[in-house]
């Protein structure tokens, strides 16, 4: 198992907060360069762990229900 840095992992949950921030909702891959997309899933894992990480989407409870922040009810300040 890699062992990634704290300061690339708050690199790229920084990146994810800013990006929800300047859109106004979650953002997805394709609101990303591939090259930056790469990076950001290399410190944070696939793309659902890595909005988890940065703190924009929960993890599914035991009954399966996703319940997702957005940027409206999500403080990014």
């Amino acid at each position: 198992m890699q062992v990634i840095p704290e300061e690339k992992k708050a690199w790229a949950e920084e990146l994810l907060r800013s990006k929800c921030k300047e859109l106004g909702r979650i953002p997805t891959k394709k609101d990303f360069d591939s090259a930056t997309c790469s990076r950001i899933k290399a410190c944070l894992g696939p793309w659902p762990r890595a909005l988890e990480s940065a703190g924009l989407k929960q993890a599914k409870d035991k009954s399966g229900e996703v319940a997702r922040c957005t940027a409206s009810n999500h403080s990014l300040e």
